[in-house]
């Protein structure tokens, strides 16, 4: 009951930055945890210890948001309200990376090899799918929005039928991202110091940018659109339990998520746009030298 009650949903919507510190603390004592008591299995109970952590928070937060439904509150005006959350999930989504990120890099390699080997698989069967085509190829853009719309539709179920269920698979994503951020910046090191030896904090800071940019461009706005659908799928089922259906209120609600749907549909295509089109061309031009 202590690491989950270090802030409340009042607190977080308020200091939404904040929450990028929440996320790296779950995500650390879940990376420990995991490594000193299910060794062999810690790829997966890692996920689970930090999904657990999160858990009341992202709960109460949707609690919240779904009496804000059922207020007076315009349209327009409840999607600002939304956006709150939005924010500090977002927060907690990046601190969460960045704690698994940071671990990947600084952990011996044989420590490496059971924290994240189930995701270690998932980033080469990415990899596999995509070796063999043009960087601006259709057939990779086809895949990649295949694949994020898959993670969406999964997003708005588990979180219909369990009320915050898509906090896991956010969980999930938020350390194979880590994990492939890691990578990058630890393959990036290894090769810097074979060839020149030790090297400045600067070419340290070059690696440790390009690593994270690398990601980042598109990565926010897909997983901003994952949250926007969790929000979604988690309004209509508290609604579904607290409020009968046919209601005016139950109307309001379901038009108010058919919205966040929708947005989050169009941030999936537009996150799937910017990782095939945008980022690789931006991030050839600024590391090229």
């Amino acid at each position: 009951m202590v690491i989950e009650s270090l802030i409340n949903p009042f607190r977080a919507e308020e200091h939404p930055v904040r929450m990028f510190f929440v996320g790296l603390l779950y995500s650390t004592v879940a990376v420990f945890l995991s490594l000193w008591i299910f060794r062999e299995e810690s790829s997966m109970v890692m996920v689970f210890l930090a999904t657990m952590a999160a858990l009341p928070l992202i709960y109460n937060t949707i609690k919240f948001e779904e009496k804000k439904d059922v207020s007076s509150l315009t349209e327009q005006t409840l999607l600002k309200e939304h956006g709150k959350a939005l924010s500090f999930f977002l927060w907690l989504f990046i601190g969460s990376t960045i704690g698994f990120a940071l671990w990947y890099v600084v952990l011996p390699t044989e420590s490496i090899g059971y924290l994240f080997e189930s995701q270690i698989d998932t980033i080469t069967d990415i990899n596999s799918h995509v070796t063999g085509f043009s960087i601006q190829s259709l057939s990779i853009f086809k895949t990649i929005l295949f694949n994020n719309f898959k993670v969406l539709i999964f997003c708005i179920l588990f979180s219909f039928l369990y009320g915050v269920g898509s906090i896991f698979i956010l969980t999930w994503n938020a350390s194979v991202i880590g994990a492939a951020i890691g990578n990058t910046i630890r393959t990036e090191i290894f090769k810097l110091t074979d060839a020149a030896g030790l090297t400045s904090i600067a070419a340290y800071s070059h690696i440790i940018s390009y690593g994270v940019f690398r990601y980042a461009i598109h990565g926010i706005p897909e997983i901003l659109s994952y949250f926007v659908a969790g929000l979604a799928g988690g309004i209509i089922s508290i609604a579904a339990i607290r409020h009968d259906f046919g209601t005016k209120s139950y109307e309001k609600i379901l038009m108010d998520s058919s919205i966040l749907i929708l947005l989050s549909i169009f941030l999936v295509i537009f996150s799937a746009f910017l990782e095939v089109y945008v980022t690789p061309q931006i991030i050839y031009s600024i590391y090229s030298f």
